[in-house]
């Protein structure tokens, strides 16, 4: 399992309390449903909303997943693998005029 760090952004940042944390995971979903599991406040705010018996969570639309800087939707989706030292942004929609 890799070790990366999970930075939050927003209303991510501000519902969890922190601005970043280490968490361990093979793959985004793991590093994901750990965030959730320690801040469930994360859940309804990272995955579309479902029946409670939804074994697969779907990422939100509006939510953008980086790793090393480069979107997860355009590599392998929550089922992208992870190595040590991995950066991983999670970015809620961001509007403003």
């Amino acid at each position: 399992m890799a070790e990366v760090k999970v930075k939050l952004f927003a209303n991510l940042r501000e519902a969890a309390g922190t601005p970043e944390l280490l968490l361990s995971g093979e793959k985004i979903i793991d590093i994901l449903l750990s965030l959730t599991d320690k801040y469930p406040v994360l859940k309804e705010l990272i995955f579309e909303k479902g029946g409670e018996k939804c074994e697969d969570p779907v990422l939100c639309g509006s939510i953008n997943i980086l790793i090393n800087g480069n979107n997860v939707r355009h590599l392998e989706g929550l089922e992208t693998f992870l190595t040590d030292s991995d950066e991983i942004g999670i970015l809620p929609p961001v509007s403003g005029g």
